[in-house]
């Protein structure tokens, strides 16, 4: 499995909204400035991220992008399927297979696509930025 920019992104771009707090909004600008990512492309990925409702979006002078709920309370999975869809290695895991019942890889890779699931829902945005402020 390898996740596109839109994923490693959006996740970068909620963990920015994270650490600037939740008292305000924050604009696209400042947030593609500290994590060197083009402005226009940040803007892409805000709607899927505004349509799942881990993001709103404030309008006006003030305005800007605001998290919904507090940090500890998304994972980097919820964000991640927001903009990737299924994190499964192969397809055949989501879509079923007409060899299911005689084909060892795909048992295989199902398992292996448990051990993803595992990680990615079981670390939050509020891990990340734990994280992110030892360094």
């Amino acid at each position: 499995m390898k996740l596109s920019t839109k994923g490693r992104y959006a996740l970068r771009l909620m963990l920015d909204l994270a650490a600037q707090g939740q008292d305000r909004p924050v604009v696209l600008r400042d947030v593609a400035r500290r994590q060197e990512i083009s402005e226009k492309y940040l803007e892409q990925l805000v709607l899927p991220l505004i349509r799942a409702g881990l993001l709103k979006s404030v309008r006006g002078a003030a305005g800007g992008y605001l998290l919904t709920r507090p940090p500890a309370e998304y994972t980097a999975g919820e964000i991640l399927r927001a903009q990737e869809g299924s994190l499964s290695v192969v397809e055949c895991v989501d879509s079923g297979c007409p060899r299911e019942d005689r084909c060892a890889t795909q048992r295989l890779w199902r398992r292996v696509s448990r051990a993803v699931d595992d990680v990615v829902d079981s670390t939050t945005l509020q891990d990340l930025l734990d994280q992110q402020t030892e360094t």
